[in-house]
């Protein structure tokens, strides 16, 4: 038995314009929970980030959410947790690492209700570290799933890696990254995708494969594509589950010829079951293994051997990058400084709202988008990010300002915002003439 895993990631930025999260409502999401729900049998696991919940809430399209909650309901869905504004883990502080993955709980759970169960973890990007692992395994998530580069064993097929960390450890899924891509990139249909297991299944009695991509992929990326290949795989699998596919093929002459050669090339129908993955756990073993390494779904072998891991989001070799990450340590640091300094209510109100920005302002598209040499590169969303960590810097020193504390502190921190404020200048002159 060949058992697949898919996964979507669902997920729009803080920033986002109303005008394009409707339109990714309208082309993506919506059409993908009308397929899932046309599909009984269909399985899917899926994270969506809480400041997307959030912003469907808010944005007139609760439907998507109580779509999502049905199929959860149904038990097509399955949720797995991550970090509430996509924020990049392994380039910022376990504290800050924590709170995103607390706020994303908190505000799933309130919004889901008792439909949002969760056992494993998706990571922003599948941007992975030693250090990330160690929190969500001190935070009691059983799984993780990450990039197959990563992996740093022999390809498991039939096995599930444990990596040990503190008293238990934390299960490792990876993605195929190679058929992830073809999905995400309209490279491969119902029949190559199907011949892909078959061939990832040879000499192997039963095996998993889990496929992970945006969730935007479908229908927003590539039109339709939620009917041109999900709803036909899934169809195929259906039609596979009373172990007689070829019979009932035969029997639908349109079906026949668009699907015999899945099953001509061999002696016995290959058979495919959709499970979620946490479904895995109960259906393979488990041994212990090295840590994953370093990367995200987006490194290469060459950045990895560059020990360039998280490329799209802080390569040393990009200049604006270094200039975003110097900006948000000196967020961090104000925002640090106000809470341990407030001491009256006016003191601890600002704080607070340069707490919450703080949240949204490390959120991982402003470092994306500013990848002028891969061809990745919107100036307004560099911008809206830069303006949200700037509201950081005007509020968090404003707490200082109005706080007890000593002059000279106040002064230490006010040479953090003059240096905020060249840097915040330095990138825009980058906006300017790049």
């Amino acid at each position: 038995m060949i058992y697949w895993a898919p996964f979507l990631h669902f997920y729009q930025p803080p920033t986002q314009f109303h005008a394009i999260l409707k339109k990714v409502c309208n082309e993506s999401y919506r059409p993908l929970m009308k397929m899932l729900l046309e599909h009984p049998k269909a399985k899917v696991t899926i994270n969506i980030c809480g400041v997307l919940t959030e912003m469907l809430n808010d944005h007139g399209a609760t439907d998507v959410l109580a779509h999502i909650k049905e199929l959860s309901d149904n038990k097509q869905l399955e949720f797995v947790d991550s970090a509430k504004y996509h924020a990049i883990l392994p380039l910022i502080p376990e504290k800050e690492t924590r709170r995103q993955i607390e706020l994303n709980h908190k505000t799933n759970s309130y919004f889901f209700k008792e439909s949002y169960k969760v056992k494993g973890f998706f990571p922003p990007e599948m941007c992975y570290s030693d250090e990330v692992g160690a929190i969500l395994s001190d935070m009691e998530y059983e799984w993780v799933l990450i990039s197959g580069i990563a992996c740093a064993e022999k390809w498991p097929l039939d096995v599930i890696y444990n990596v040990p960390f503190n008293s238990t450890g934390i299960k490792v899924f990876f993605r195929d990254d190679i058929l992830s891509n073809k999905i995400s990139f309209h490279n491969v249909d119902n029949d190559s995708f199907f011949s892909e297991l078959k061939n990832l299944g040879k000499g192997k009695r039963d095996i998993y494969v889990i496929t992970a991509m945006d969730a935007e992929t479908f229908g927003h990326h590539i039109q339709n594509w939620e009917k041109l290949f999900l709803a036909e795989v899934y169809e195929t699998i259906e039609n596979m589950s009373d172990g007689s596919a070829y019979k009932q093929l035969k029997q639908k002459t349109d079906l026949a010829d668009a699907h015999r050669k899945i099953f001509e090339s061999s002696e016995q129908v290959p058979q495919v079951e959709v499970v979620t993955i946490s479904e895995l756990l109960d259906k393979f073993s488990k041994k212990e293994s090295k840590p994953p390494k370093k990367s995200s779904w987006s490194s290469s072998k060459e950045d990895l051997t560059a020990k360039n891991y998280y490329p799209l989001w802080n390569d040393p070799s990009n200049h604006v990058h270094r200039l975003q990450w110097e900006h948000a340590r000196i967020c961090l640091e104000l925002v640090g400084g106000a809470y341990d300094l407030k001491d009256n209510p006016e003191s601890s109100r600002f704080t607070d709202i340069s707490r919450g920005l703080l949240d949204r302002a490390i959120h991982s598209c402003q470092f994306w988008w500013a990848n002028k040499a891969k061809g990745l590169w919107d100036i307004n969303l560099i911008n809206k990010g830069l303006v949200l960590q700037e509201e950081v810097v005007l509020n968090a020193y404003r707490a200082i300002k109005v706080s007890g504390a000593d002059e000279e502190d106040k002064r230490e921190f006010y040479h953090d915002v003059t240096a905020a404020r060249d840097i915040a200048n330095k990138i825009r002159d980058q906006l300017f003439i790049m």
